[in-house]
């Protein structure tokens, strides 16, 4: 009963995870989460529902933490730092992603779907997707004056490339763009989580029945050859479909559409972007984007496995982790001058996409879908402008996905 009055009092004194952000500067991470990184790297933090967890915040601690097999992915354990509690109420009553799988079961899996997202066969794809880009900018062009660029572009590019990835149909489309998205938030209610989950699970289990009955060249139809040679349960391709669904699209909108804005705020890195067909620098403009703006904005969330130390503290067994990646993205003996956008920069070292065994799958179909746009929305529309005040943009603080709402644009 003691331990119990002592945590409670020491959350009473916590400052509540997540931090605001200050929405003068947009791209910058929370003015709070900057000061523990200088004053105090490893620091408790209270979450929504009262739960004290540690907050990992120096690039050393979390590119170890990544790789520390230690620690543990799997959401139905005891203690794990749920972002709201839907995430809590619903780990247990959903069929487990390979996200929130530890190895070796997690490994067994991912190799199933490494495949796919080989750094040549993306690449493979840039013909399609630089194609895709010209159309949607052909129909923003042909279209009202100004226009919101998130509806304009930014979703319905990555939902066409993971719609051709995957086998589904993009009519499709806002189908699951709407339910997948629902789980995004953080103020979201269990009830509204099982729903779409459901909703999703259905669609996708009945492509999976009709790709196995038809097999095409897609990644769905792959996931049915291994049900039926008995690699994979048929669940477990249905819910690789569903994160594949919804991972491959919401980021990558939000990080064309803020990335955008970004770029507007500095013409003279706009420029360089606009006037270059060198391979070399529209990839490391992509990483230094990401590295900027690291729109997974919550944190990556862990729970330890065994006693460990971590910057000077001791963590303890059952013990949450949160490594929130921006700030080992802006550490200035790393990044020098993180605060600036400089995409002559070598930002490949980022870690928007996680490090170790649970980095992000997608990584290279995100890289190309930046690329491509990126580059060829300037040269195209060079007089392109934000049509309104910065500071009246709906930006999306509120889950786990940084970005903004809409963005009209004009030219």
């Amino acid at each position: 009963m003691s331990d119990i009055l002592a945590d409670a009092q020491e959350a009473s004194g916590l400052a509540e995870y997540p931090f605001p952000r200050d929405l003068k500067c947009p791209f910058d991470p929370p003015p709070e989460l900057r000061r523990r990184h200088v004053e105090e790297p490893v620091s408790k933090v209270r979450l929504w529902d009262g739960t004290t967890h540690w907050l990992v915040t120096r690039y050393e601690d979390q590119k170890a933490l990544y790789a520390d097999q230690r620690l543990s992915v799997d959401t139905t354990k005891p203690g794990f730092p749920y972002l709201n509690e839907a995430f809590r109420e619903t780990a247990a009553k959903t069929p487990p992603s390979f996200l929130n799988m530890d190895d070796p079961e997690h490994a067994r899996i991912r190799r199933m779907v490494t495949a796919p997202f080989a750094i040549k066969r993306i690449e493979a794809m840039r013909p399609a997707i630089q194609r895709m880009t010209d159309d949607l900018i052909d129909k923003m062009l042909a279209g009202p004056n100004p226009t919101d660029f998130v509806e304009a572009l930014a979703l319905p590019l990555p939902s066409l490339v993971i719609c051709e990835l995957l086998g589904v149909p993009y009519e499709d489309h806002d189908f699951f763009q709407s339910n997948s998205k629902v789980g995004l938030r953080r103020d979201v209610t269990a009830e509204a989580v099982r729903a779409s989950f459901g909703a999703i699970f259905q669609y996708l289990d009945k492509k999976l029945d009709e790709k196995i009955a038809d097999p095409a060249e897609d990644m769905l139809s792959e996931l049915g050859a291994r049900v039926q040679a008995g690699e994979l349960t048929k669940q477990d391709a249905t819910m690789l479909g569903i994160l594949l669904l919804g991972a491959g699209h919401e980021t990558s909108a939000n990080m064309l559409a803020l990335g955008v804005l970004a770029f507007l705020e500095h013409p003279e890195q706009l420029a360089i972007v606009r006037d270059t067909d060198d391979p070399k620098v529209l990839a490391k403009a992509a990483d230094e984007m990401l590295r900027y703006l690291t729109v997974v904005h919550s944190g990556q969330r862990r729970l330890a496995l065994e006693d460990l130390e971590v910057g000077g503290q001791q963590i303890r067994a059952g013990e949450g982790l949160i490594i929130p990646g921006a700030t080992g993205n802006w550490q200035s003996d790393v990044f020098p001058e993180p605060e600036k956008l400089d995409i002559n920069r070598d930002s490949r070292l980022h870690m928007a996409f996680g490090f170790g065994i649970h980095q992000c799958l997608g990584q290279p179909l995100a890289r190309l879908e930046l690329q491509v746009v990126y580059s060829t929305l300037f040269r195209r529309i060079p007089q392109l402008r934000l049509a309104v005040e910065r500071e009246t943009l709906p930006y999306k603080d509120d889950g786990i996905v940084y970005g903004v709402y809409e963005m009209p644009v004009a030219w």
